[in-house]
Formats: structure tokens, sequence, C-alpha cells
């Protein structure tokens, strides 16, 4: 890049401030997501035993009239199946009985049961409501920090907060990249090897693909 050298001092400042700030805010980040990465590459390598955890509770009859109080106020049939939430005193009792936040869950109701379904990262959860016993079923599989972490790096039942952050931290991992790549341009003049190293990085993946990738 040919710039005077008051200008190419004034950029080089600009892009380093820019540089340090963004890798500084995505440095854990991309910690993280390069060890996510190695593990979720060798998944069938590192293997993690999932733990099952069953519990069983009495429902209030009072809160099966709620369910079916709710079920009327749907305008649901009797005989059909359907997708809605359940009724506040419900999900309070889930909450105080086994800390299950299901507040703006979505259950599968039918004439026989009521089936919750509690995707997590590195685990799932489901609750089932019998309706005509009261008997009520919370399963948890918990399937370890590597799986919660790797789950994480994908997204996977992470909900919309931290879907706001992967954005984020995409935006701020391209200003990072970016900056470099000005950076070394404006140094390039100096550094003979900066363009042939950088073609590298493009050439090497590229040829992986081409060649070992089918």
């Amino acid at each position: 890049m040919h710039l005077s050298q008051p200008k190419r001092a004034s950029w080089l400042k600009t892009l380093h401030t820019w540089h340090w700030i963004s890798s500084a805010l995505c440095l854990v980040g991309m910690l993280l997501f390069a060890i996510t990465g190695f593990t979720l590459n060798h998944a069938a390598q590192i293997e993690s035993r999932a733990a099952v955890k069953l519990q069983e509770e009495q429902f209030p009859p009072t809160l099966l009239s709620r369910l079916d109080q709710a079920e009327a106020a749907q305008g649901n049939q009797p005989q059909s199946a359907s997708l809605h939430p359940l009724p506040s005193e419900v999900t309070n009792w889930l909450n105080q009985t086994w800390q299950v936040a299901a507040n703006a869950q979505t259950a599968e109701w039918s004439p026989e049961e009521i089936y919750l379904s509690l995707p997590r990262p590195g685990g799932d959860a489901w609750v089932r409501i019998d309706r005509d016993s009261g008997q009520v079923e919370y399963e948890l599989t918990d399937r370890g920090w590597i799986a919660y972490f790797n789950d994480l790096h994908k997204g996977r039942h992470s909900g919309l907060v931290w879907s706001w952050f992967l954005d984020i931290f995409a935006a701020g991992s391209l200003v990072f990249c970016v900056t470099g790549l000005f950076i070394l341009a404006l140094h390039a003049a100096h550094r003979p090897l900066v363009w042939p190293v950088t073609a590298l990085g493009l050439v090497i993946p590229l040829l992986l693909a081409l060649l070992f990738i089918h």
C-alpha cells in the first residue's frame, strides 16, 4: 500500500487499535471454539458416558383439573392431540419440584398424557404427565462438560441470547481478521514473506478440499 508516511502512521494506529480491541474481546471465545473444534473433530475417539436420572412424583389433583381447564380454554377436542404451553401453576410446580424451567416451552397434549421435551446443551430432558393416574416422570440426561461445550460451539439448544452472542462474536472475529489483513498489507513492503505465507493459508485448505473431500 503506497501511502505517505503521516497517513501510513495514522492508518497503522487506527488498525492496531481495532485489532487489539477485537482480539481482546474475542480471545476467550476463540480459545473455546478452537478447543471444541478439536473435540468435535475427534468426537468418535472422545467417548462420554451419559448419566441418566429418572425421578417420579404424584401430581396434585388440583393441578390435574387445571390441565383440563387449560385444554378447554384452548378450544381443543378431548380426543385430539395438540401443542401449547403448560399453565403457569403447572410450570411453577415443576420448577419447585425439580428446578425445571418450562415457562416458554410448548408441550405435546394428548388425551392420555402430556409430554414436554426439554433439550439442553450437553444433554437432554423430558417431563411426562399421565393424565389418568397423575404420575409425573422427569428424566434428565447429562453427557458431560465436553458435550456441553461442543453444543455451545454448534449453538445447539442454547437459546436466543447465546445465538446473539455467536453473531456478535462472528462480527468481532471478522474485524480481527480484516484489520490483521490490512496491517499485513501495510508491512508487506518490508516483509517479503507476507503474501506468500498468506496465500498458503488459502491454497492449503483449498487443495485439501479438492483432493481429499469427495
